[in-house]
This record gives structure tokens, sequence and C-alpha cells, in this order.
């Protein structure tokens, strides 16, 4: 981050602002909403700064700026046209220790003020870093369109109930949860469709409805993380993830998904990669288990889609015969991820129709597949976790009777940055793979669906 964002606190204090033309009496305009004692510097002002003066809101120096005018004040913002004076306002504010703005110069910024969405108590800051001010208004625009004036009646809703549920509730993991309750359930549903006097009763009657202990049933997010594009998630995965208290995650989830996960939770790498297991599945499941039993909501995120190559049927087996409460969230499988990102259609009604999808993975060098059933024609195969066995699987489908010039796709971290096609034949794809080196988790489509790669290929990774 080139700025840390913080919201302060200015009621009463004083803050300065040299100049008096259209921008300075914008930023004054926000410092006198925040509640500060704003004092303008200037020989004259504009209209709109001295309806500010007329109106009481600031008070006005009709003079020059000089180092001494910046006693006592909190923060300094400097928007003349001027640059030698707005350089001669941030050095002498460097020399006090005062905050210091100079607008439209960000290289000459303490702080910088950002596009603001207000909802009070609800404020939301968007800044660029100076970037770019009006990509950042474009954002806050798009924000005033998904959350409307009446989040702010819920904020005072809840912050009016703060401190009676801190007193009913003793501990902030069951304050969390009831309030998660209350900010997802049909009390923000009445407040935000303007039935405040609704909202209000169904929350008193919850909070006396509320268990003070911690004897609670924990429950298992068993969750899909896509195959590496964080956009590809749900909203009822992010929503979980959220939620969470712990988090159990794998090789396969990126970076960029983690994030997503609720700060707080405690997060447990639990991932295997060929012929490594840093946990074994069984252990996995007691984990899950475990924690479930400690009345936490474990989230157990996996790349792809849990039921697809992704054990998430054994995990939910020993929860199940625990009578663990549990819901699966369904992911973007690679195989549908991937190949949509390399613009190779799994099915397509003049080259293929029917797809299978197979694990590629080695057993003591051998690979245990329905060859005969791989080799059929007008048909897409999908192979995960393959890597490794290319040369075995390549030698076996050409044997079972497939030909060698059989379209093939590597496709290397499918979604994400990160992403690279090699596109080959059935019987090239070894030397593909000597010569490239690709990097897992990989993806092969086999089938002559492949051919529509050059002409339907649309992303484009590192």
């Amino acid at each position: 981050m080139d700025y840390l964002p913080i919201f302060v606190d200015l009621k009463d204090r004083s803050c300065l602002v040299v100049g008096g033309g259209e921008i300075a009496a914008r930023k004054a305009g926000l410092l006198c909403k925040a509640q500060a004692a704003v004092t303008i510097v200037a020989p004259d002002v504009s209209p709109s700064t001295k309806s500010l003066i007329d109106a009481g809101k600031v008070k006005w120096l009709s003079t020059l700026f000089s180092a001494d005018m910046l006693a006592g004040h909190t923060l300094v913002i400097a928007a003349t046209d001027d640059e030698n004076i707005n350089r001669d306002v941030y050095h002498h504010a460097k020399q006090n220790n005062i905050l210091v703005n100079v607008a439209d110069c960000p290289e000459l910024c303490d702080f910088i003020l950002p596009s603001i969405l207000d909802r009070s108590p609800i404020v939301i800051a968007v800044s660029s870093g100076g970037k770019s001010p009006i990509l950042a208004r474009q954002l806050r625009a798009r924000l005033e369109t998904l959350i409307p004036a009446s989040y702010g009646n819920l904020a005072r809703l809840v912050g009016q109930y703060r401190d009676v549920v801190k007193n009913k509730l003793p501990t902030l993991s069951l304050r969390r949860r009831f309030w998660e309750s209350i900010l997802q359930g049909k009390v923000a549903d009445h407040v935000l469709a303007g039935r405040d006097v609704q909202g209000e009763q169904l929350l008193k009657s919850i909070l006396n409805d509320a268990k003070t202990d911690e004897d609670q049933q924990g429950e298992v997010y068993l969750v899909g993380a896509g195959p590496g594009d964080p956009e590809l998630l749900t909203f009822k995965a992010l929503r979980l993830m959220q939620q969470a208290d712990v988090v159990f995650y794998d090789r396969l989830v990126s970076k960029e998904v983690l994030a997503l996960v609720r700060r707080e939770a405690e997060k447990v790498y639990v991932g295997k990669q060929r012929a490594w297991h840093t946990v074994r599945q069984e252990e996995i499941n007691q984990l899950l288990l475990k924690y479930a039993k400690q009345g936490k909501r474990v989230l157990r995120l996996k790349g792809g889609d849990p039921f697809i190559f992704g054990r998430g049927g054994e995990e939910i087996e020993t929860l199940a015969a625990e009578n663990i409460p549990f819901q699966v969230v369904p992911g973007i499988t690679a195989a549908s991820g991937c190949a949509s990102y390399a613009g190779i259609p799994l099915t397509h009604r003049d080259y293929s129709q029917s797809c299978t999808f197979v694990t590629g993975q080695l057993k003591e060098g051998e690979l245990d597949l329905n060859w005969q059933a791989l080799v059929q024609p007008r048909q897409t195969v999908v192979v995960y976790m393959g890597l490794a066995g290319i040369p075995v699987l390549s030698q076996q489908l050409q044997q079972h009777g497939l030909a060698s010039d059989t379209p093939a796709a590597l496709i290397q971290q499918g979604t994400t940055e990160h992403q690279k096609v090699w596109i080959s034949t059935i019987a090239e794809l070894p030397s593909v793979v000597i010569k490239e080196q690709p990097i897992a988790p990989t993806l092969v489509i086999i089938g002559d669906v492949v051919k529509l790669h050059d002409s339907l290929s649309w992303f484009q990774g590192s």
C-alpha cells in the first residue's frame, strides 16, 4: 500500500486550507462535513468559498499565507493556483510535523482525500493513491448503486444495540455470530426495505432468545475455490469465507482467493502434491471433525470443485457419521474454467458430443484408466493432475487406437495471470513438456475441439 487508509476524528479540531478557489472550497467543505474547525487563508475567494464563509461554516483570513499561521492546526491543505505558495506551505508544514496535502500533487502529500461514499455512519473511501482520481470516482459511483442509503439506518440500529448485546453475550465469538445473523437475515431485510420498527422489534426478540454460552454446534463449509481467478467464486462461497473461524486450504487455492477469507480466521495449510503430502487425507477428515466439535465454523477451501477429484465426499462422510452439520458449495472445476479461459469448448456440435474427465496421477509408474473408453470418436477427454503421467498417457492412447495427430492442449495455471497454453498433438505432447517445463497445476484437453483455440482464445496470461 502506498497509503494507509485511516478514518480521523476531526470534530472541533483546527484545520487550515490555503487557497480560496473552487478546489479549496471543495476541500474545506469536506472538512466541514467532518465537523472540523476550518480556517481559510486567501486574499480573495470564489463564490463557493464565500458561501461557506457567509454561512459561518469556516473562518476567513483575507491575507497571504505565512508560516506562523500553522500553529495549533491538526492538518493543512494547500489548494492555490500558485505552485510556489503550495510548496512553501508543504515545507513549513513538514518542519512543524503537521500533516499536509497539496491538491493534485501526490508527491507533496502526507495524506490524500479519497472519493467518498457517505452512508453515515457508514463511510466508504475509495482511493487510487493519487494515480487516477477519475477512476476512484467511477468506482465510488458503482458502489453508490450497490449500497442504498438505508444502510446508514442499519448501522445506526446496530450502534444503538451494541452495548446491549455486549452486556448480554459475554464473548467476542458469541457477539460476532449474533451480529452476522442479524446483518445477513430478516432484521437487515426489514431495515433496508424501510421497515425500521419491524427490524428493531425482531432484533430484540432474537437477542432475548440468544444463547449466552459457547456450547454451540459447529459447522463445516466445504467450498470450491474454483481454478484460481477470484472473480469466479460464487456469492455463497464468499459469504461463508467471511464467516469462518478456521480455514483448511490446499495447494490449488490461489493466494488471491485466500486473501478473501475473513482476516481474523485461523488459516491451516493442508495441501498435497505428488509424492509429498503435508497432511494425510485421514488427518484432514479428523481435523474438520475436531474443530467442528469445538463449536467452530470450519471452512474447507478446495481448489476447483470439491466433488470433482477433490475428495470432498470422503471428508463429509466423516462429518455425516458424527452428525456434524455441513454445507457444500460447488466451485467452477478446472476443466470448465481452464477450457473457457483457453478458448476451447469442451463440447461442440461439429467436433464433440461428449466429454470425459479423468485423473492422470501415476500409481507405481502406471495409469489405471479405461483406455478403450477414452479413444471413442467425437469425444473430448480432460485429464486432471496428469503432468507427470503425460508420456504414459500419450503412449497408451495411441496404442489403444487414438490417432497420433489428435489435437491436445496443455494448460498451465489456467484462469490466472500465469496462464499459458501449449497446443500440440497427443504424439508430440511429451516433447512439449520436456521443452517448455510447465509448472503445476496443469490440465490436458484432448480432442478435435482443441482446434478452436486459435480462433476463440481471448484471455491473455503472463
